[in-house]
């Protein structure tokens, strides 16, 4: 390790450069982390050797990556002292939290696009499942499905979930606002299959028994909507600064026109985004469809009649009822899951979009 020196500006002596002193150089991390890999590989080779099987590099890479939390962390305790040592520790930690975060969503989306794409053709987007057994067919009806009923139950539950959370954040005192607020959290942990369960059971009360429509399943993904969009926009709108509403009442702007005309266009961005999420949150939902929607193979543009499809309905349906042969259903729930996750990125880059060019630091 070299430590910078300078020289006394009357006596000429060396002073140690105290910024620059007692750090490990900067290509240390990387060389400890080789070298513990290293050795975890030297021995799952004598192991695999003994044993006569294959070589597990997946666990050579593991042990490699807990081999070096305690060696950066004793090399820096030596070196930097312990709280630099306990610095890089704690780096480490967060940084191994990620990478084994991220090894079942790259494997999840390796998966999903490898096996996918088998059928990812223009039949699966442009036919149903309408008199199809075996090969051919598409999910045409569940995508329709799933954006009639998707975009439904966002009309239903945006106005909702931002009133309540302006109520919440300019108006809301006293019981019945922490009622709300009580009642809201409630709903956020409620089952997505009571969901169902509630919007079907409300549907068979008034239409009778049996009655499976889209505007159920709009209904039952509007309730796991709704608090989503009400905790994010409550958000959105509490980190707006009140200095702005109050330069609003000085100037003798009512309340409510503060709250349309300043309040909202500075939290739009963020409560975009979080009803974005909801939307992205909801779409996926399996039980809650299949109990209210149901299922059917033909297209469906109505929502208020006959039951309607949707891809995550789709998925599940293919793959619990195979036919011959099998591999055709298999791969087009695969297809559809694809397609599935697409939306979900679509929709998360529309968010960022919206994020990025309504931001007030845009609109000024």
């Amino acid at each position: 390790m070299t430590v910078q020196t300078t020289q006394a500006p009357e006596t000429g002596a060396p002073i140690a450069n105290s910024l620059t002193a007692g750090r490990l150089p900067k290509s240390a991390p990387w060389t400890i982390l080789l070298t513990a890999v290293a050795a975890a590989a030297v021995v799952f080779g004598v192991i695999a050797a003994g044993s006569g099987g294959g070589y597990n590099w997946g666990g050579a890479l593991f042990i490699g990556a807990l081999l070096y939390i305690p060696s950066i962390w004793l090399f820096s305790t030596l070196v930097e002292g312990r709280r630099r040592a306990m610095d890089r520790l704690v780096t480490a930690l967060v940084t191994g939290a990620f990478l084994l975060a991220m090894i079942p969503l790259v494997s999840l989306a390796i998966t999903v696009v490898s096996l996918g794409a088998a059928r990812f053709d223009a039949d699966f987007f442009s036919m149903s499942m309408r008199n199809v057994t075996g090969e051919g067919g598409g999910a045409l009806h569940a995508i329709i499905g799933t954006l009639l009923m998707t975009g439904a139950a966002a009309v239903i539950s945006i106005p909702i979930g931002l009133m309540t959370s302006i109520y919440l954040v300019e108006y809301g005192r006293g019981r019945l606002a922490r009622g709300v607020t009580f009642l809201v959290d409630v709903m956020t942990g409620i089952p997505s299959i009571v969901a169902g369960l509630f919007a079907y059971s409300v549907f068979a009360i008034f239409l009778g028994p049996g009655t499976r429509t889209g505007i159920a399943g709009a209904v039952a993904l509007s309730l796991l909507m709704i608090p989503v969009v009400v905790r994010s926009s409550e958000e959105m709108l509490r980190l707006v600064p009140n200095e702005l509403r109050e330069a609003a009442f000085a100037l003798g702007v009512p309340k409510w026109l503060t709250i349309v005309k300043v309040v909202l266009p500075t939290s739009i961005a963020g409560i975009t985004t979080g009803i974005m999420l909801s939307i992205a949150r909801v779409i996926g939902e399996t039980a809650p469809l299949l109990i209210a929607a149901g299922f059917t193979a033909s297209v469906n543009y109505n929502i208020f009649s006959d039951r309607m499809q949707s891809l995550p309905v789709y998925v599940y349906t293919q793959y619990a009822n195979q036919g011959n042969p099998a591999e055709a259903y298999i791969d087009r729930a695969w297809a559809a899951a694809l397609t599935l996750i697409l939306i979900v990125m679509a929709l998360n880059l529309v968010a960022r979009l919206v994020a990025r060019f309504f931001a007030p630091k845009f609109g000024r």
